[in-house]
């Protein structure tokens, strides 16, 4: 792709974001019952592309099993309140009833109890308990440290989660993280992520990884993009990952699965990052925005509790409906917040797309 000329001996390419593109219906269309919106990754089979971000104010044990019983699945943030506090359910409510300077206050108070190992495994149980796969995060971090307690609470799907994570990190402190080392020798499916480049991506996914997520603290919550002045459009992201899916696939025979996550908000954003490449979404606010959501509409990232360099926001948000209307309608308004599910099927129809990966065919227009 040609670059621009910044200035004098500096030059980079142009990106985009899911509002610089638009979806340009094909020579057909169809049915909207006619239309599969559901995907696999590993062994799990889902009826709707659609994650449950691994945040306090959007999965708890028990918005995870409402969410599977949607067709989706939730991922429990397995470092987060839930496995600091017993009652967690009581103090988020707590949280919510707070103004935006005490609830930052207080929430970085409890997340400074330590973490219980014992809580983990119950949370775990929860989530099996509830029918639903138990699907939970944490950062690169503290997995190896969590590793035998993951495994023997038997988690169905690991993500391993950071702003931004590499295959290759360098650390005069300690021996880091080998993902490669440590995915190859798991038996459970892993997701690691966000990654935002091609290079990047690559290396990820010749970790072995089943899935990456792809977004660079894109969110709602997010200041990283005046914290660090990092920040990558999202078409410009799926896109660049997609074409190392492509090598990677042409190279290993194996196809791992792409989740766009970050700054997804109505059906439309979920087509546009399906047709970008992504086979599922990874979705914070507009779960978050529920007025059945743990954070009781309030929002935010745990960046927010970093006791040296905060990367993010407390966000009040306006709450749209329950999270069942929100991702299975029906719908009462019209800016694309409620029934995101139904919206997608009704985009493939109208596009004349039947599955997913027929979707991810689409062709794009630029409008901005």
């Amino acid at each position: 792709m040609a670059e621009l000329d910044i200035g004098m001996g500096k030059a980079g390419r142009k990106a985009y974001s899911l509002d610089d593109i638009a979806l340009l219906p094909s020579r057909r269309t169809r049915d909207a019952d006619l239309v599969d919106l559901s995907w696999q990754i590993d062994a799990y089979d889902f009826s709707i592309p659609i994650m449950a971000s691994a945040m306090d104010s959007v999965t708890s044990p028990h918005t995870a099993a409402a969410m599977a019983e949607l067709g989706g699945v939730g991922v429990l943030d397995l470092e987060g309140l839930w496995t600091r506090h017993e009652n967690a359910a009581e103090l988020l409510e707590e949280v919510a009833a707070l103004d935006g300077n005490a609830a930052t206050a207080r929430l970085r108070e409890l997340y400074g109890a330590q973490l219980d190992h014992d809580l983990i495994k119950q949370r775990i149980e929860e989530l099996q308990a509830s029918g639903s796969y138990a699907a939970g995060a944490v950062s690169p971090k503290r997995v190896r440290s969590l590793e035998q307690i993951l495994l023997s609470a038997g988690l169905d799907l690991l993500v391993i989660r950071g702003s931004i994570i590499s295959a290759e990190h360098v650390s005069d402190k300690a021996e880091p993280l080998n993902l490669k080392e440590f995915v190859r020798q798991l038996e459970t499916p892993v997701v690691v992520g966000g990654c935002a480049s091609y290079s990047a991506a690559l290396h990820l996914m010749r970790t072995g990884a089943a899935g990456v997520l792809v977004g660079v603290e894109s969110g709602r919550t997010s200041t990283s993009a005046n914290v660090l002045g990092i920040s990558v459009p999202m078409a410009t992201a799926i896109s660049d990952v997609r074409a190392a899916r492509m090598r990677h696939l042409d190279e290993t025979g194996v196809y791992v699965k792409m989740i766009a996550d970050g700054g997804l908000r109505t059906g439309g954003d979920i087509a546009k990052a399906l047709a970008c490449g992504a086979d599922a979404v990874m979705l914070g606010t507009a779960l978050a925005a529920t007025s059945d959501s743990p954070g009781g509409a309030h929002h935010w990232g745990r960046s927010i509790t970093h006791p040296e360099l905060p990367q993010g926001d407390l966000v009040q948000l306006e709450a749209t409906g329950t999270l069942a209307q929100v991702v299975s309608g029906p719908a009462n308004g019209s800016d694309g917040r409620l029934n995101i599910s139904g919206a997608l099927r009704q985009s493939m129809a109208t596009l004349g797309y039947a599955s997913l990966k027929e979707l991810q065919k689409a062709e794009l227009l630029v409008v901005n």
